[in-house]
């Protein structure tokens, strides 16, 4: 018995204890430290704030249901929607009643709000987190002539925001041209600096 604490039992526990300090204190701790000083406002949460006072994440979607504001994608994170804590999609089928109803009723404020144009997809259907900050060129596009109107500016006055903050596809080919909504909100609000 002696022999097997000491030849199997003791070194199996020192290596548990030495791996669970390196991978679970020491390697977390640079990985920190690294990331405050190479990307602090990534490793903070990527937080925008107005006039002193946090109003969000740029990684984070909101909710705006107002004329004068871009919407968002849709969102099906928590009973009114955009729950961080409640991250996560319907999980509803393409068949589900209620997904085809919810779907429909967005259309149809879609279409009483911006006019019969057609209706870019990513703002009728959820994301998978539920909380997607970005819309595509398209969708903002699409509502860009509301947003005008509601805030007496011009489209290309509103078309040049949105400009400003579509990002491009990394390298020119990884992933897709997105505009951040709550950027260009607080852009238009005039308080982003």
């Amino acid at each position: 018995m002696r022999t097997f604490v000491r030849t199997q039992l003791w070194p199996a526990v020192a290596i548990l204890l030495a791996f669970t300090v390196i991978t679970g204190l020491i390697y977390p701790a640079a990985v920190t430290a690294a990331a405050q000083v190479v990307f602090p406002s990534q490793a903070n949460g990527s937080m925008i704030a107005a006039d002193g006072q946090t109003i969000g994440s740029s990684l984070i979607g909101q909710l705006f249901d107002q004329p004068k504001y871009f919407w968002g994608r849709p969102s099906a994170a928590g009973a009114s929607g955009y729950d961080p804590t409640l991250s996560g999609g319907s999980n509803l089928s393409s068949t589900s009643q209620a997904l085809i109803t919810a779907i429909t009723a967005r259309v149809d404020a879609l279409r009483k709000a911006n006019g019969n144009a057609p209706i870019p997809v990513d703002l009728v259907e959820a994301s998978a987190s539920g909380l997607d900050p970005n819309i595509s060129p398209a969708a903002a596009d699409y509502q860009v002539a509301r947003v005008a109107k509601a805030r007496g500016m011009t489209e290309d006055a509103v078309r040049a925001a949105v400009a400003r903050h579509t990002s491009q596809p990394l390298l020119g080919f990884i992933g897709a041209a997105a505009v951040n909504v709550l950027e260009l909100n607080l852009d238009l609000d005039g308080l982003l600096t």
